[in-house]
């Protein structure tokens, strides 16, 4: 985000009409906001889904022996496909910081088994824990029904230890409201050491739900998130358990 771009954040006009082709909203830079209030999509179940692909480059086998075969090849934009675990071990995991109004801060996250609850405080859930990059990928859920509890919700994206960056993979973060388009924020920018990304920002600004483009790579992990945001949460180190495929 540039400098501007904070500047001007309260000016900014939301980005209320969905793409005809797509019937998806893509927030960016220059239209990083959208009102679900405005929408009349600002009750119901919010679903807040992370996938990813592995980007081309990363596939095992001697890429220049193809171009020299087919040059032309070099003049095709790189393909995105599904990766497999014998590829590359990617682990992107999906998270959510939440503040409710009474001052209740926390997280949702698979690591520490915080997966939280859909119909009591902090009315968000996570679906699960997607180690290798399904179809599905990883779902957060927000129960907007109990949107005068919440005032603040940041979903975050972060890399689990011993996995490439994010410039390895091709991720996206999906919102379905329970009305209206789909929202999309891509995670395409190359920050080839960060290991976290605030991704989205929602937020009950007296009584309306705005749902704000962040995509703030850092280089370490929730701490940092958390300090850039100024959450006030206490921090140690978490692992996961093993599990076979």
């Amino acid at each position: 985000m540039g400098f501007l771009d904070g500047l001007w954040r309260g000016k900014e006009t939301a980005f209320d009409s969905g793409n005809a082709a797509t019937n998806a909203i893509e927030l960016t830079k220059r239209h990083a906001q959208v009102s679900l209030t405005k929408q009349g999509a600002a009750n119901g179940h919010l679903r807040i889904n992370l996938s990813w692909r592995m980007r081309t480059s990363d596939l095992p086998g001697s890429q220049r022996a193809s171009l020299l075969r087919h040059p032309l090849k070099a003049l095709k934009p790189p393909e995105v496909v599904a990766h497999s675990q014998s590829m590359v071990n990617v682990d992107l995991d999906l998270g959510c910081l939440y503040e409710l109004q009474d001052g209740t801060k926390g997280v949702v996250q698979p690591l520490g088994g915080f997966l939280g609850d859909v119909n009591a405080a902090p009315y968000v859930k996570l679906s699960g824990d997607d180690r290798f990059g399904s179809a599905s990928g990883e779902t957060i859920y927000v129960n907007l029904d109990q949107r005068e509890h919440i005032k603040r919700l940041l979903v975050f994206a972060y890399i689990y230890d011993q996995t490439p960056a994010f410039d390895r993979t091709h991720a996206i973060v999906t919102l379905f409201p329970s009305n209206g388009p789909r929202i999309e924020i891509g995670l395409d920018e190359r920050h080839p050491q960060a290991r976290s990304c605030a991704v989205v920002m929602i937020e009950n600004v007296k009584g309306e739900i705005l749902v704000h483009r962040e995509v703030k790579f850092v280089y370490g992990f929730q701490a940092e998130l958390d300090r850039l945001y100024g959450w006030g949460l206490q921090w140690g180190r978490g692992f996961k358990s093993k599990v076979d495929r």
